[in-house]
């Protein structure tokens, strides 16, 4: 087992296609961990090795590996940059120790980077900026360090200047050893002399990087008052002191694609992150008392993990990947505090992308997988029977999108099982069915990320999945009152049918429901055919009169009628019921009613006019405003059809900014012109 000073347990974070991926390879590249540069668009990276990662070229889940570099050990995390995998990138912040923050010397700042600074920022977690892309053309390392000083709540303090620019970016100044370098066609680096048209930048730059470390301690400020400098090495502790106080963010630079300024990330990770064992204590509770425990991120303490994630292996089957908190694993059982079972393992693996090395033990800060679990999932908190502690799972987003989902006939129930296993591996996906529509619906946070689903139940499981807009469960209710006969009666041969009723109709509150009241008087209906009369209305109200949709909130009386001695039955009765049903419903006024959401709709002050006038199109109600520490907070009341797509209309809206929570609020009466076009569709 490695030293724990000497371990890094990092995540590689930024928005969609900065390179996050390409920053990984190239990594394991330079450690000497793979033998080749590992490219997404050529399909053989290391890191993104699932089919769908491979064929839309962008990560969509979080990947494991490791390297060694100069006798420190870390552990990659490389996680998503799209939207509809944010809750995996979430995730992978919550188990890391630090971050590398790659921004774009291209795109740079842009909603989903803003989004992951914040998960940083909220964590607290110590990290370094990586400016990505610098031999792109209109690659701007100045107009991208003044873009997250403007929109990131991270404070960058540059560490490297790069030497030319965009097709002509040929190497670096190291600000901290006031040294230059000059990549040569291998990628390999040179020792220059500083160029001379930037000899005035570095000395400014370095002027303004040892007063901001100096403020990381009392005694650098006062050696830096004293003396007007900080050595390399108190500017390294300098730094060390800050990134772990989180005053300020490391910026370091190059090409990930190109492999170029990777070993100085390396080394900054080395010399600036910190190790597990500088971690704060953890606490949890004991799964009995409920009070109070706490571990120290050390190999002495008693051992604690957190599943991390669950995925099917081809090969290894079922895998369990988990994050070491305290202490020492060894042998073939732990114990899992969260379920209060007891599980036994074969082998503990190291994780290298797609593949995996068996260990012998593990220790804090590393992130390790073993195989075919019964009872453990994802968030559990793994221990020692004898020392028990449940860590706080970190939450899971709320689903935003509902599909529909259809299998070919026969294979059904083939594929509710596929997503069944799938629902353990993925927390963020919800599996319902709706009581009025009998669709199964599938919810997540995209439209990509249900495909994605789709595209591996086909692979692992060969059944396809088809997805379409779900119906909306729309209703019928009355807007008035009718008094009204039905009569069913029917002569053939032998006996007939003969039922007769008379029924008053009137409408409830909304919610209300449905009320049947029993008032006949005397024996114009014998006992035995009433209730056969409220089933008919029953049957009726469920099939609708309207647009085929259940009728709601009314009450039924029935107060008059005749029958047969001989031809009355109780399906005579059901369909007079039926009959009277239906008539006295188009007499007293039907209409059609629509559900309702409650959107919670969290936006920049810069978007509110535009969301707000959205709403109004699509027929919204602002229900009013409220805000926090970054964002504007609109709540509106909003017809389910109009909302259906709404994730993706709201990350065009906002450049993936904004987001949002529904819920179901209440039903409404639909606006005549759209309650025409819908009557209309269902009568085709």
């Amino acid at each position: 087992m490695q030293d724990i000073n000497m371990i890094r347990n990092v995540a590689i974070v930024g928005h969609g296609h900065c390179g996050k991926t390409s920053l990984a390879e190239a990594m394991l590249y330079t450690a000497g961990k793979t033998k080749r540069l590992g490219k997404v668009d050529e399909g053989n990276s290391a890191m993104d090795f699932d089919e769908e990662e491979i064929r839309r070229k962008l990560s969509i889940s979080n990947s494991f590996h490791h390297y060694t570099w100069k006798k420190h050990d870390a552990f990659l995390i490389d996680t998503p940059g799209d939207d509809n995998f944010l809750n995996e990138t979430y995730q992978a912040v919550q188990i890391a120790d630090s971050a590398v923050f790659v921004v774009d010397a291209v795109l740079g700042v842009k909603g989903q980077t803003i989004k992951f600074a914040n998960f940083i920022t909220e964590k607290k977690l110590p990290c370094l900026l990586f400016i990505n892309k610098m031999e792109r053309e209109r690659a701007d390392f100045t107009k991208t360090i003044d873009e997250i000083k403007i929109q990131l709540p991270l404070s960058p303090v540059i560490l490297q200047l790069p030497i030319g620019a965009e097709a002509e970016f040929k190497g670096f100044v190291d600000i901290v050893s006031q040294t230059a370098w000059l990549y040569s066609a291998d990628s390999s680096a040179t020792q220059i002399d500083i160029p001379e048209d930037l000899l005035e930048q570095v000395a400014m730059y370095r002027e303004k990087l040892m007063e901001t470390v100096a403020e990381a301690d009392d005694e650098l400020i006062g050696r830096f008052l004293e003396n007007g400098e900080l050595t390399a090495d108190e500017i390294s502790f300098g730094l060390r002191e800050g990134v772990a106080s989180g005053l300020f963010a490391p910026v370091c630079l190059g090409s990930a694609l190109l492999n170029k300024g990777i070993s100085l990330l390396l080394d900054a990770i080395n010399a600036i992150l910190p190790s597990p064992a500088e971690g704060p204590v953890l606490v949890g509770t004991h799964p009995q008392t409920g009070e109070l425990e706490e571990r120290k991120p050390f190999g002495n303490e008693h051992f604690s993990a957190v599943v991390c994630k669950t995925m099917a292996d081809p090969y290894a089957g079922r895998l369990t990947i988990f994050r070491v908190y305290s202490g020492m694993l060894t042998g073939d059982s732990f114990y899992n505090a969260s379920k209060q079972v007891s599980e036994r393992f074969g082998q503990l693996y190291l994780l290298e992308g797609k593949e995996q090395r068996a260990v012998s033990e593990v220790g804090p800060g590393m992130i390790v997988a073993v195989a075919k679990l019964k009872e453990t999932t994802t968030g559990d908190t793994l221990c020692e029977a004898s020392h028990p502690i449940v860590y706080a799972a970190p939450r899971i987003f709320t689903p935003v999108i509902s599909f529909a989902v259809h299998a070919k006939q026969g294979e059904e129930e083939k594929l509710f099982s596929a997503l069944t296993r799938l629902l353990d591996e993925d927390l963020t996906l919800r599996l319902t069915r709706d009581q009025q529509t009998c669709e199964v619906l599938l919810s997540g946070m995209g439209k990509v990320h249900l495909e994605v689903v789709g595209a591996r139940i086909k692979k692992k499981f060969g059944v396809a999945m088809d997805l379409s807009l779900p119906k909306i469960a729309y209703k019928e209710t009355i807007k008035g009152g009718a008094r009204v006969q039905g009569k069913h009666k029917k002569q053939s041969g032998g006996h007939g049918q003969y039922g007769d009723c008379t029924i008053e109709i009137m409408p409830l509150t909304h919610g209300d429901g449905f009320v049947f009241e029993d008032k006949i008087v005397g024996g114009v209906i014998p006992q035995q055919y009433r209730p056969a009369v409220e089933k008919g209305i029953q049957e009726a109200m469920e099939k609708g009169v309207l647009a085929g949709y259940p009728v709601v909130d009314m009450k039924v009386a029935l107060v008059d009628g005749s029958y047969h001695t001989v031809d009355s039955s109780e399906m005579a009765f059901k369909m007079a019921g039926s009959l009277a049903f239906k008539k006295g419903a188009q007499e007293a006024g039907l209409v059609l009613l629509e559900p309702y959401t409650k959107m919670t709709i969290r936006v920049g002050k810069e978007f509110v006019g535009d969301i707000m006038g959205d709403m109004n199109s699509r027929r919204g109600k602002v229900m009013g405003m409220d805000a926090d520490a970054t964002h504007e907070i609109i709540i509106a009341q909003v017809p389910m059809a109009e909302v259906q797509c709404y994730a993706t209309d709201l990350t065009a809206m906002t450049g993936g900014l904004g987001s949002f929570t529904v819920a179901f609020s209440h039903y409404e009466e639909v606006p005549a012109h759209i309650a025409g076009k819908i009557i209309a569709d269902n009568a085709k």
